[in-house]
């Protein structure tokens, strides 16, 4: 369940202007994360990034993932096993997810935690310890090396 369903809002949510985020991303970027879109795999300039640090939101510099998380999947997207935890809310995860019923599939849906911009999807077929694979679109990360 989202923070939204259950009807509580998070701590640190952020509104960000639509107008601002137009000018500052390039048009896949704002298409991929505003517009629930989806970069073409094998493309992403993070895909075969192997430095050490934090991925972080490219919309509102939210901390989402860590380096060490991240794994090859083979699909052409940054794929991630586990989720940062909100620093402004350390119960809850970077993240939050929701149903995407789009496209004719039963996904479900991942979005930034502290701005809603949309990040990808995540799979029950990763690996151990959680069995959980975030797979991302690149664009929607920045990266900020140890």
């Amino acid at each position: 369940m989202t923070d939204s369903q259950a009807g509580t809002q998070r701590p640190g949510k952020v509104q960000l202007d639509e107008a601002d985020l137009r000018n500052r991303l390039t048009p896949e970027e704002f298409q991929v994360t505003r517009e629930h879109g989806t970069e073409q795999p094998w493309t992403g300039p993070l895909l075969e990034n192997k430095e050490s640090g934090t991925y972080t939101c490219t919309c509102c510099g939210a901390e989402l993932f860590d380096s060490s998380t991240k794994f090859d999947s083979g699909t052409g997207w940054p794929s991630f096993y586990d989720v940062l935890k909100d620093k402004d809310a350390a119960d809850l995860a970077a993240i939050e997810t929701k149903p995407d019923t789009s496209r004719g599939k039963i996904r479900t849906e991942v979005l930034c935690g502290k701005c809603d911009a949309h990040l990808g999807h995540v799979f029950t077929d990763g690996p151990q310890p959680t069995g959980l694979r975030y797979c991302i679109n690149s664009v929607c990360l920045k990266f900020q090396p140890n």
